[in-house]
């Protein structure tokens, strides 16, 4: 039997974190204007190489890059297609901001820091 949720991956700078880390590791903070999307990934490879290489380069993520781990009920994600960009392993899943809250309602448990990049560091 198939488990009642699956397992996913963020990539995210110190700002980002920081309002994770109010929420109690519960919810993923409201997107600003210019973010529509919300971009979980799905497998922890692809967020590692975003939180490297992009995120540690980004002075809007205090370059620093962490990747984080969560679970989300699959009754919800299955509604959701996965989009793959560009290398076949860069898949991820697009929520609209307006989706974002029960997006969060649907994460089973804490959302976990597992992995820190800083500027060079490989």
């Amino acid at each position: 039997m198939d488990e009642p949720f699956v397992t996913l991956f963020r990539p995210v700078g110190q700002r980002e974190l920081d309002l994770i880390r109010e929420s109690g590791y519960r919810a993923f903070p409201a997107r600003l204007p210019s973010q529509p999307i919300f971009y979980p990934v799905v497998n922890e490879e692809y967020a590692a190489k975003i939180a490297r290489d992009w995120n540690t380069k980004d002075a809007a993520s205090g370059y620093v890059g962490y990747v984080t781990r969560f679970r989300v009920r699959r009754s919800f994600i299955e509604g959701f297609p996965v989009r793959t960009v560009g290398d076949p392993s860069h898949q991820e899943y697009w929520i609209h901001a307006e989706e974002l809250q029960e997006f969060n309602r649907n994460i089973v448990g804490l959302i976990e820091v597992i992995a820190e990049f800083r500027p060079g560091e490989d």
